[in-house]
């Protein structure tokens, strides 16, 4: 769709931040709840969804716990520790709830031009990798979300699951993997594309493309905030007040965050973290494979870095790609400044950011290596998930940028969380989306805690109330608790979005 220049309401209810998936879902949502708002987006690019949102630019995974071992840490005494693998299936199931709701209202026509099936899998080898991962599927498969997951030791049932991983593999290498049936893989750029052309085709809606927010400061009542825009087309500058601002840029919402000025935002900084793809170029390599395949992350590596071989349907078009290999960059966005990182500390986030650095010695450490790969180390580390991989059927691609959130700890006065993180001003007037993974399959839970936040009275009336059920039919009802309305939800889902069960 072809974006028309519009004119700039200079008194909306509502400015949301970036063009990407988190702004594009609050941006629905509101609307739904209350169809008079008027809203204007403004983005900095001259094309949507171009950061963290573009397929190129994420795992497209759809995080939901099922394959990823970072989410189920092994405890001191040997146990598996299950809550947040628990907390993201059922932000990923309330994910699929939204966007189920949209294709039933032609909000969104096409599911198969953003969300396929596809088996997640976990795959790991030696001993003690090996006990892990079997006692991670005894863990997981106690609870109902999870009761579909397989697990095998047997080469020849690997073998059946995925060909590529296992051909010429050591028969003698103690290998062992789980397997998920109900995994899916998701194109967030080609959504977000599809809920800001519905946006955009809204009363009261604005999406206003190259123009960049450069400041935003509260106005003198406290009712409003007045934001700064600039036209990057022709220079031209705009002043905008609006009764609530959500900043989702990105990488780039830690420095709009720090304009704004509020109390909540004190004492965050960000650390940024870049990363590569191997992208298979071999159309023979590429069909021969059909799984999401998770492996164990590296000690001291950031959750973005668990490196997987992954089948991907970017734009019509099957692909396969290994990574990420993790990176170091000062920049917060790929589109971004070397300046970032430094113009992002202030006195009010020093403390954090040097007590998080010097708690972080390893990452730090593991990304300078990372950088220094040669191409040969990158092939031998595909080499242990592909043992027939040749360079001569990949090449390199630049994956996303990603800003790790640095806050504020009594005891450590700075901790690096791996995570997303909303700070909102304590009237609701403003929240800003910092830090990077499970983002964006999370972003529909994340939203709406937002608007909790943000709009606490409206979300309590029996309007919102029966609004947001109709939406998500779970809402405040656990899915981990309610085995029977789990299948339920997931048979709906699956049906409208044309999954498999």
């Amino acid at each position: 769709m072809t974006r028309i220049a519009k004119t700039i309401n200079k008194k909306p209810d509502v400015v949301l931040i970036g063009a990407g998936i988190m702004s594009a879902t609050l941006g629905i949502m509101l609307k739904e709840f209350q169809p008079d708002l008027t809203i204007e987006v403004f983005e900095r690019l001259d094309f949507v969804a171009g950061e963290s949102s573009d397929a190129w630019n994420n795992a497209g995974t759809g995080h939901s716990a099922l394959c990823e071992l970072n989410y189920t840490p092994e405890l001191e005494d040997g146990s598996i520790d299950c809550k947040k693998a628990i907390t993201i299936d059922e932000a990923f199931e309330t994910s699929r709830q939204f966007w189920a709701f949209l294709v039933e209202r032609n909000i969104v026509q096409s599911p198969e031009s953003f969300i396929r099936s596809i088996p997640h899998m976990s795959f790991v080898w030696g001993e003690e990798n090996v006990t892990y991962l079997r006692k991670r599927h005894a863990a997981l498969t106690k609870y109902h979300p999870f009761k579909g997951m397989q697990y095998s030791e047997s080469h020849d049932q690997l073998k059946k699951w995925m060909p590529i991983v296992m051909k010429e593999r050591d028969p003698n290498q103690h290998v062992a993997a789980t397997k998920m049936d109900i995994g899916t893989d998701v194109n967030f750029g080609a959504l977000t594309r599809a809920l800001l052309d519905y946006l955009d085709g809204l009363n009261g809606v604005n999406i206003h493309l190259h123009h960049e927010v450069e400041d935003i400061e509260r106005e003198d009542d406290e009712k409003k905030w007045t934001i700064e825009v600039k036209n990057l087309d022709n220079g031209e500058e705009t002043e905008v007040k609006a009764k609530f601002v959500f900043i989702g840029a990105g990488g780039g919402s830690l420095h709009l965050l720090e304009k704004a000025d509020i109390p909540e935002g004190k004492g965050f900084g960000g650390f940024p973290v870049s990363g590569q793809w191997l992208k298979c170029i071999n159309p023979e390599v590429i069909n021969a494979h059909h799984a999401k395949v998770y492996g164990k992350a590296s000690v001291g590596a950031p959750p973005m870095s668990v490196p997987h071989l992954d089948s991907r349907m970017i734009d019509g078009e099957k692909a396969l790609l290994f990574g990420p290999y993790a990176g170091f960059s000062t920049k917060f966005l790929k589109n971004g400044s070397y300046f970032d990182l430094p113009t992002s500390i202030k006195w009010s986030n020093l403390i954090p950011m040097i007590s998080a650095g010097l708690d972080n010695i390893p990452l730090t450490k593991y990304l300078i290596h990372e950088v220094m790969q040669s191409e040969e180390a990158k092939l031998e580390a595909l080499r242990n998930f592909m043992p027939t991989a040749k360079m001569e059927d990949w090449e390199l691609e630049i994956a996303g940028q990603r800003v790790q959130v640095i806050k504020k700890d009594d005891e450590h006065g700075g901790v690096l969380e791996f995570g997303t993180e909303v700070v909102s001003a304590a009237d609701g007037s403003l929240a800003a989306l910092l830090g990077a993974s499970p983002g964006a399959s999370t972003s529909v839970s994340i939203m709406l805690n937002v608007i909790k936040k943000c709009f606490p009275i409206q979300m309590q009336s029996d309007e919102w109330q029966q609004k947001v059920r109709q939406m998500i039919p779970s809402y405040g009802r656990p899915l981990i608790e309610n085995p029977a309305l789990c299948d339920e939800v997931r048979a709906w889902t699956s049906k409208v979005l044309k999954l498999n069960g």
